[in-house]
């Protein structure tokens, strides 16, 4: 009987077991089915991540150049007259057309010459009677019929009367008012028919090719100018654009109020796109030089007035305001905002926006495998 209880016991402790050994196989995962191309499962490693704008980014090139000083100033005409009448008179004829090109001594305004024209004819038959009778007299006191007084009286006739005709003839010449340089000729203030006092302004006549700028630097600067310096000036009116200059003149004089000095530079103007009376920004270059940095012209793109770059920073495009100086053969001088140490998009920038992932031409894109070498060739055994 004991037998058989023992028997029984150990016959429902194999029956426990066992179940418990089929309950833990039934509940530990199987293998996850593999995926359908129905599902849009990725067809290789990494597939899904998003690449990024394929730019060129190069960090800043440090170029040495010569230091520079910065001031403002104004263009001025290389030649400006107010054309004014010596002579007072009645306009008969305007022979311009206002803002046109003029050339040296072409007429701009006659006048009514009726009356100098009379005084001139009247000079003339003054002359040629003053001429004869010296004449005669020359001959008559050869002879010894009359004195060497009124020899003498006759030939200071005759010299008066030719005075009077050259005055008349002056008088005639200035009825006609000729440019005295070649130029653009302004606009006028007076019409065919007005009548005209002496001095009084008739129009304005200015030599825009080349200019003249004139601006100042503080006396410090003293010893680092010199006439022949070169220098570059842009314009506020005129913001893309750089126009070359060069020294010329310095004023020896000190102004004793702003302690500074007065310098002149010609800056040529070819296609006239600069006016006299514009605001100029000036950059005279010195003779000494610097390391400056350098970026392509293509790296820079204006909001507004203000000039940016787009620099790459844990794998983003990145705005970045920078100060611009020299401009050199494709390439700007960064002033401010950039270091050697940024890598600033040289290519691309059309491309980006503020804070876009970025990744360089020369990587490759992010989930591509990298190129497998070419297998080795086998030699011969």
């Amino acid at each position: 009987m004991k037998t058989i209880q023992i028997a029984g016991a150990v016959a429902l402790l194999a029956a426990v077991g066992a179940a418990s050994y089929l309950a833990g196989r039934s509940a530990a995962p199987g293998p996850a089915p593999a995926p359908s191309p129905a599902m849009g499962a990725p067809k290789g490693p990494g597939a899904g991540a998003p690449a990024g704008v394929a730019v060129v980014a190069r960090p800043p090139a440090v170029v040495k150049l010569p230091q520079s000083i910065t001031t403002v100033g104004s263009l001025r005409s290389d030649e400006a007259v107010i054309v004014r009448p010596e002579i007072a008179g009645r306009v008969a004829e305007i022979a311009f057309k206002e803002g046109q090109r003029v050339t040296k001594g072409q007429v701009l305004i006659r006048l009514d010459d009726s009356v100098q024209r009379a005084d001139l004819e009247r000079a003339r038959a003054n002359f040629t009677l003053s001429k004869s009778k010296y004449e005669r007299a020359v001959d008559l006191r050869a002879k010894g019929f009359i004195s060497g007084q009124a020899k003498d009286e006759a030939e200071n006739t005759l010299k008066v009367a030719q005075a009077d005709a050259e005055l008349a003839a002056a008088r005639l010449a200035k009825t006609e008012i000729r440019a005295p340089f070649g130029g653009i000729i302004g606009l006028r203030s007076v019409s065919v028919g007005d009548y005209v006092k002496e001095g009084q302004d008739i129009v304005n006549l200015e030599e825009i090719d080349p200019l003249k700028a004139d601006f100042r630097v503080p006396e410090v600067f003293l010893s680092q100018v010199k006439a022949g310096q070169v220098l570059q000036v842009t314009m506020d009116a005129l913001p893309d654009r750089t126009w070359p200059g060069q020294v010329y003149a310095i004023n020896p004089l000190v102004d004793a109020n702003g302690r500074a000095i007065a310098i002149r530079a010609q800056v040529p103007n070819a296609d006239g796109k600069l006016r006299p009376g514009m605001f100029a920004r000036v950059r005279l270059l010195t003779s000494e030089a610097r390391d400056s940095l350098m970026i392509p012209e293509e790296s820079i793109f204006p909001v507004g007035d203000d000039k940016f770059v787009y620099k790459v920073v844990d794998g983003r495009a990145m705005r970045q305001k920078v100060d611009i100086g020299l401009r050199r053969e494709g390439k700007v001088e960064i002033l401010g905002g950039l270091t050697t140490a940024d890598t600033v998009v040289t290519d691309g920038i059309v491309k980006l926006r503020d804070g876009a992932p970025v990744r360089l031409a020369d990587a490759p894109a992010a989930g591509q495998p990298a190129a497998k070498a070419a297998p080795a060739s086998k030699g011969n055994s």
